[in-house]
């Protein structure tokens, strides 16, 4: 059943949370540049207000959302950073062009998830039309990128809460 006129975006990130030596980067596609520099602005903007300091963000720009992973593991390779979120729009078109490439975006942001064992944060519109995607980067339905960063905090945070756990073997006391 569809979400009419609802801000999916009204999260909250717990407050106690200190990100300030959190390094982020972000991958904006430039196809449908109207929609993914709102998502990115969104994005910033969060990440901003929640400690990270804009050295402590990269981002880079790629052609079209199928360069995203590639982009993305070329930005970690370089700083080693504790997230990356990918930012773009795929508009449904006549053809099924749309499905072939959000698919392969989201096999291989998950992937990159998997082998590095980091957030890598899939933040791209699969919109049946252009009104869609307005209204998901910065219209009814609130600013995807908001929601991208703040699961690429919350993510960071649980991996960085995991490795610093105390590890034991056998009975704990």
């Amino acid at each position: 059943m569809p979400i009419k006129k609802k801000n999916l975006s009204a999260h909250n990130i717990d407050n106690d949370i200190s990100m300030e030596d959190f390094k982020i980067g972000i991958v904006v596609s430039d196809w449908n540049k109207e929609i993914t520099e709102s998502l990115l602005a969104g994005c910033k903007g969060t990440l901003i207000e929640h400690g990270i300091s804009e050295d402590d963000l990269q981002v880079i720009h790629v052609p079209g959302s199928f360069e995203l992973p590639t982009g993305a593991r070329m930005l970690d390779d370089k700083y080693n950073l504790d997230a990356v979120i990918c930012l773009g729009c795929v508009i449904e078109g006549e053809t099924k062009h749309n499905e072939y490439i959000n698919q392969a975006v989201a096999t291989g942001i998950t992937q990159l998830g998997i082998l590095r064992s980091k957030p890598f944060i899939f933040g791209v519109l699969t919109p049946n039309s252009m009104e869609q995607a307005q209204d998901r980067a910065g219209g009814d339905h609130g600013n995807k990128g908001i929601e991208a960063a703040i699961t690429a905090l919350t993510m960071a945070k649980l991996k960085r809460d995991l490795k610093a756990a105390k590890k034991t073997i056998g009975f704990s006391t």
